[in-house]
């Protein structure tokens, strides 16, 4: 069968853009390397697959051009996506800052996305794209020792976070052939790694909310849990500002972001004392490497202004540089990919070689967690399925 549009990639983004190209009347083959496709979806959020948030917004995306997401995002927004779903069948719950979740397993997400692929959509998994070339208006794919031909191609082939799902970096190897520029990736939403001399070393386990910032240009700071492990950091608010860090650069953290430790100081009689005040409000472990056991047993009333400021200073800008991140291995994205200068945002189709595509994380877009890259397969693969199969 002769088919208008080699699609590589069967994830979210890839079948999202043969759903969308073959309503527009083209014939779609998918290619997959994996022997199931969707295996990162049925891992995403515990399972449960974190599918969009309440509140999408091209600020919540790192990449050399942020901006370029920003006319897919308006044209699938995520009331697009919950109206979809809810009008299949499949329960949903909403938890904290905006993230949707399926109530019981994505599972539903990915059988709901294969049940919407038309007889004029082939499968094949199992096939691992080696080569590309663009002759004559025409693609030819080479996996395993077939060829595949049409004059459209479609690359949905995600980034090389997550390898051990079968993740890596061909799609960009791919996109080098075809005289693309790629931002090297980077792991981000991954944890961070300490020095060993870190004086908070040897805390692993303690959790507490925290706000973490860093020094990146249009780095946001995040208030979220904040876990020790015996590495570094992990939890949400480290995971979100990876997102932004780069190697060398410092973290800065706030141990009581809704507190002011100056004024809890100020404000206590008697004969209280700083480990006193502040043992009903952090964890004791995390106060005695945080602090100097000398001045926190000592009375308030008995402390300089100088001493007070920094005991306030500790606990709400706490500095530190990581050695480097867990990695890709640990990363559950990864920044970086094709150079959105050569791509239209509009159809997510090349500027160097016509009836070219890209959608998801193959782009250099990168959401940070809760919900951001998979709302970003949904809304590009719309646009680049769009797209090709009105060509």
């Amino acid at each position: 069968m002769r088919y208008d549009i080699i699609t590589l990639g069967a994830g979210p983004a890839g079948l999202t853009a043969a759903i969308h190209a073959a309503k527009e009347g083209a014939r779609v083959c998918i290619l997959d390397k994996a022997t199931r496709p969707g295996v990162k979806l049925l891992l995403a959020g515990g399972g449960k697959g974190n599918l969009t948030n309440r509140h999408v917004a091209p600020g919540d995306y790192v990449g050399e051009n942020p901006a370029f997401a920003a006319p897919a995002l308006e044209r699938v927004p995520p009331e697009t996506i919950l109206t979809v779903l809810e009008k299949a069948g499949i329960p949903l719950e909403e938890r904290e800052h905006g993230r949707i979740f399926c109530q019981r397993s994505a599972r539903a997400v990915l059988d709901f996305l294969l049940g919407r692929l038309p007889r004029t959509v082939a499968l094949q998994t199992g096939m691992a794209a080696t080569g590309i070339r663009h002759l004559g208006g025409a693609f030819t794919v080479s996996c395993n020792d077939a060829a595949f031909h049409a004059p459209r191609c479609i690359l949905a082939t995600g980034g090389p976070a997550w390898p051990q799902c079968g993740a890596d970096d061909s799609g960009l190897r791919l996109a080098r052939l075809l005289g693309h520029r790629v931002v090297p990736p980077r792991p981000v939403l991954v944890p961070f790694v300490m020095p060993p001399d870190w004086p908070l070393a040897g805390l692993s386990g303690i959790s507490l909310p925290a706000r973490v910032t860093c020094d990146a240009p249009g780095s946001p700071g995040f208030t979220d849990s904040l876990l020790f492990t015996h590495k570094g950091l992990s939890g949400p608010a480290a995971l979100q500002i990876s997102c932004w860090w780069r190697k060398g650069s410092p973290l800065r953290i706030d141990f009581l972001p809704d507190r002011d430790v100056g004024r809890l100081l100020d404000a206590a009689t008697g004969k209280a004392t700083p480990g006193s005040v502040l043992a009903r409000l952090l964890p004791e472990r995390l106060l005695a490497a945080l602090l100097d056991p000398a001045v926190t047993r000592r009375r308030i009333a008995e402390l300089s202004r100088k001493q007070r400021t920094a005991l306030a200073d500790a606990v709400h800008r706490h500095a530190v540089t990581p050695l480097r991140t867990e990695g890709l291995t640990k990363a559950e994205a990864a920044a970086g990919g094709v150079d959105v200068a050569g791509v239209d945002p509009e159809t997510m189709q090349s500027r160097l070689v016509p009836g070219l595509f890209f959608c998801g994380e193959v782009l250099d877009i990168t959401g940070r967690l809760g919900g951001y890259n998979l709302h970003w397969a949904w809304a590009s693969g719309t646009v680049a399925g769009v797209a090709a199969g009105a060509v």
